[in-house]
């Protein structure tokens, strides 16, 4: 594999997310994959200004100002691609903790295929495999409610919201044809899962030098 295989992991508060693709980065680096492991939030240059808004907008709640917070979003996605992504060395599986998944978990008043139109309209970068890691509701709450940090969000608050949040995006895992990983039992389970689907696309022949892809 000549190019960089892009792969998000996406899902509501609570659900292992972070902690699986730890544990992915670990088996496929013991498989002497190169592994580059990254976060969105971490990697926005932004992120400070946009989450002032976000604090905004769970105070009062308007369809424009949700709106401007996806714009922003999706600008720092397409930074990310140009000064990020591009610069990863070629042969690379990047892992990166959230991308535009994540808004059909936490976007209220915008519809999701919006928001999916505005980050291709500003061209960022489509994962050769989304992940949406999933629990039961109240197993990501449990989770949550046993973190020192707890829950650590702005826009949840209370188990309604937790599964609205997981609700939607279910349904958008489910429209779009992403992976399913449901989370709720072993860790290990949830690793072979997702580390399968990575070794199917290593094996596609289609990654071999001088194929096409498709990247958004």
């Amino acid at each position: 594999m000549s190019r960089t295989l892009f792969i998000s992991l996406d899902g509501p508060k609570g659900t292992g997310k972070t902690t699986l693709l730890e544990a992915v980065t670990k088996v496929l680096r013991a498989d002497n994959r190169k592994v580059i492991r990254l976060c969105e939030r971490n990697n926005d240059p932004h992120r400070g200004e946009t989450m002032a808004l976000v604090n905004q907008l769970a105070r009062h709640p308007d369809r424009d100002l949700e709106w401007q917070v996806c714009e922003r979003l999706a600008a720092s996605r397409r930074w990310i691609c140009e000064h990020v992504l591009s610069k990863q060395r070629p042969g690379s599986i990047i892992l990166i903790d959230r991308w535009y998944p994540s808004d059909a978990a936490f976007r209220r008043l915008v519809p999701f295929a919006d928001i999916l139109r505005l980050n291709m309209d500003r061209n960022v970068r489509v994962p050769d495999l989304h992940v949406g890691v999933v629990t039961a509701p109240a197993v990501s709450w449990a989770r949550a409610a046993a973190r020192s940090r707890g829950l650590s969000s702005t826009v949840i608050h209370k188990l309604e919201e937790q599964v609205a949040s997981t609700q939607a995006f279910e349904r958008a895992i489910a429209d779009h044809g992403w992976l399913l990983c449901r989370n709720d039992g072993a860790l290990e389970d949830a690793t072979l899962q997702v580390v399968s689907e990575i070794n199917k696309l290593l094996a596609d022949p289609s990654d071999e030098p001088g194929s096409v892809h498709e990247t958004g």
